[in-house]
């Protein structure tokens, strides 16, 4: 199977996780309001955001794990059981580690 519309696809999938990681942070260095109702609910908001951040920082993560095995030939063969992962799951989840029987598992 060739790779390379999902390589092209996890590379946009990077840069876009990335430009959004970025805004997150730039949203969590805002300074607060000097009103304290208003900073409680700015607190919430940082708490909402901060966990969107971590939620990106894991998909650049998973991401940058299957562009990295692209790279060695290893992408496609599922870390669990060694099988091939599937072409249709790898175009549902280009960032899926293990075969369709492994991750039911």
């Amino acid at each position: 199977m060739a790779y390379e519309a999902l390589k092209t696809e996890l590379e946009q999938r990077l840069a876009a996780m990335q430009k959004r990681l970025a805004s997150i942070k730039a949203d969590v260095t805002q300074e607060h309001s000097g009103d304290s109702a208003e900073q409680a609910q700015e607190r919430e908001n940082d708490e909402v955001v901060d966990a969107i951040g971590n939620e990106t920082r894991l998909s650049l993560h998973d991401i940058q794990v299957a562009l990295d095995k692209l790279a060695d030939g290893t992408y496609g063969l599922c870390e669990s059981c060694g099988s091939d992962i599937g072409e249709g799951r790898l175009k549902a989840i280009p960032e899926a580690t293990r075969c369709v029987s492994c991750a039911d598992a």
